[in-house]
């Protein structure tokens, strides 16, 4: 396995009008959880790649199920829970703006994970175990098991991938600071987004952000800059990585988790830092061309075109 994640995902239902809610009528159903966003935009991006959650012994958690393992993910180590439901979100739309998110997951069967339902072998198979913050914040027994996944992965090698992607519907900062930098101390790849960086360091000065969290003990540091590209600081280089510019996005919600996917495509292709970035930044770029938080992720072949280069070869 190249790269286990887990984490939360729901089911979205994405409004087919725009609108206040209370006048919408018709939905589309699809997946949306930040974790499975990035193991799917893997998948297609031609990598091995395992996810695991909690789901409600409910249709709808059967359906993420099936979604996700249609995906080519391996899903073998899903628990399901007949004491709570899989927990659903709706979106609420207007033109050209980020739209409304409205979470119906309080007690939801993916906020009691815990330690035991952790598989380590699993974990210790990885190259690459990447984790959210949103994970952290769902309850204290899925951030006990986030570290004991980050304890394992540590102790066998593998690498800690960390999306801080702070929620703060799920928590708030003075409660989400300690419990994300102790991570942030412990990964080897971090992506932070500017925002992130003024609630976590007090700065949205990116290069101050990408040291200060390689002082901190990370290795590599991506800072997401939107539109802008990224900034991707090591102890060897620091780099500003120009992004693809989308005149009319259709959905930016998922975008950040294609620029993680692309990042660890990178990685696990031996790309330098910059390659990694280019390619992340198109993943990215490439997930706001379509609504929804996941469809939008391009396979391999069809990113290349995007980015109108040949020099990304397998190695």
């Amino acid at each position: 396995m190249e790269v286990v994640t887990f984490g939360e995902s729901m089911v979205l239902f994405n409004p087919d009008a725009n609108g206040p809610l209370r006048y919408v009528h018709h939905f589309s159903k699809s997946i949306a959880g930040a974790e499975s966003n990035v193991a799917i935009a893997l998948a297609r991006l031609g990598h091995e790649v395992g996810w695991f959650s909690k789901l409600g012994e409910d249709e709808f958690g059967r359906y993420i199920q099936a979604v996700i393992r249609g995906e080519g993910v391996d899903v073998s180590k899903i628990i399901t829970d007949p004491e709570k439901n899989t927990g659903l979100l709706f979106k609420e739309r207007f033109v050209h703006v980020n739209p409304n998110v409205y979470y119906y997951r309080k007690h939801s069967a993916a906020s009691s994970i815990s330690v035991e339902d952790l598989d380590l072998e699993y974990i210790k198979s990885a190259k690459i175990l990447h984790i959210t913050g949103i994970t952290l914040a769902l309850s204290d027994t899925a951030r006990n098991a986030v570290f004991k996944a980050i304890e394992t992965a540590k102790s066998n090698d593998v690498l800690i991938s960390f999306d801080p992607n702070i929620r703060l519907k799920l928590w708030g900062i003075e409660e989400a600071r300690p419990v994300i930098m102790e991570v942030i101390k412990m990964a080897d790849i971090l992506f932070p987004g500017k925002d992130e960086g003024k609630l976590l360091l007090g700065t949205d000065d990116h290069r101050e952000i990408g040291r200060g969290f390689l002082d901190m003990g990370c290795k590599i540091v991506a800072v997401k800059l939107g539109k802008e590209g990224c900034y991707i600081a090591s102890r060897e280089r620091e780099d500003l990585v120009a992004g693809y510019i989308v005149e009319k996005p259709e959905d930016t919600v998922g975008a950040g988790d294609g620029f993680a996917a692309g990042f660890l495509s990178g990685i696990l292709r031996n790309f330098n830092l910059r390659q990694s970035a280019q390619l992340a930044n198109a993943v990215g770029a490439m997930a706001t061309l379509v609504k929804g938080d996941m469809e939008g992720f391009p396979t391999f072949d069809q990113v290349k075109k995007f980015m109108g280069i040949e020099i990304y070869i397998d190695r």
